[in-house]
């Protein structure tokens, strides 16, 4: 095991598997955390906004189903998320710093044939680092993700700037409370996550077009967060759309995600 390495168990009724966790620097020195487990072909896997690669990927049972089924599961916490460094100058917060990221960890592990697995936040990211030629996955898995919260973030945007700049006084009842209390309950530092939200850009849906490899679009079948995912699904040039069941952040947390993620990337 490396230096500074950790290892932790998942928290489900699913065999334990080991997770190791390391640690590297960034593009610009910030400190991120790369949590793995199972040996086998690379999968990257990147989180939602405000969660981490624990809460996405290792509380439910996902990881360990890629590790059983023979892939090894490679899991970014996004900065300001998780276990990463959460920095509060603005200068570590370029335009699409989350793309540059990942690109850090695929040189950072000599990565180059994988696959790229992102819910939500985690994948727009991967749309727009894939469309934009910075990544090249062999497969590509988006999650919890529709054509509005690509083509339309600013809008969505909003939303996670009041949860943030209004957090004191949003109240139950509010439709901000549930992502008021999700942020609270993950720890994230308020003052680095409004700076993240600012280095979020829109995607040109033609975009899409570059992103040519097999991909499958899954979200939830009461998900309508990001708008319409069998839309996205239609805009991609190789692209194969499955509902499970739950909403966006339930959907996350199903066996059902996990197992559709698995049987894509197995085939």
């Amino acid at each position: 095991m490396a230096d500074g390495a950790k290892r932790a168990g998942t928290k489900d009724s699913r065999p334990v598997s080991d997770i190791v966790t390391t640690f590297f620097e960034s593009f610009d020195g910030t400190r991120l955390a790369i949590h793995r487990t199972g040996q086998g072909r690379p999968v990257v896997l990147l989180h939602g906004l405000f969660s981490s690669a624990q809460m996405n990927w290792i509380k439910w049972g996902h990881a360990a189903r890629l590790a059983e089924a023979g892939f090894e599961a490679i899991m970014l916490d996004f900065r300001v998320h998780g276990q990463s460094d959460s920095p509060t100058d603005p200068a570590n917060y370029p335009k699409d710093v989350l793309v540059r990221d990942v690109a850090a960890l695929i040189e950072h592990c000599e990565l180059e044939d994988y696959d790229l697995v992102g819910f939500s936040l985690g994948a727009r990211t991967s749309l727009h680092a894939v469309s934009s030629g910075v990544l090249q996955p062999q497969r590509l898995v988006v999650a919890g993700m529709g054509v509005a919260g690509v083509a339309d973030w600013q809008q969505r945007s909003a939303f996670f700037r009041r949860v943030i700049d209004e957090f004191d006084s949003i109240k139950p009842g509010d439709p901000a409370y549930l992502s008021r209390q999700f942020l609270k309950s993950q720890g994230v530092d308020r003052v680095a996550a409004r700076l993240l939200l600012d280095t979020f850009t829109d995607l040109d849906p033609a975009r899409l077009a570059h992103v040519t490899m097999p991909t499958l679009v899954v979200c939830g079948d009461e998900d309508r967060d990001n708008g319409s995912a069998e839309d996205l699904a239609a805009l991609l040039p190789d692209a194969t759309f499955v509902e499970t069941p739950g909403a966006h952040l339930i959907s996350a947390t199903k066996p059902e995600m996990g197992e559709t993620i698995v049987r894509f990337l197995a085939s």
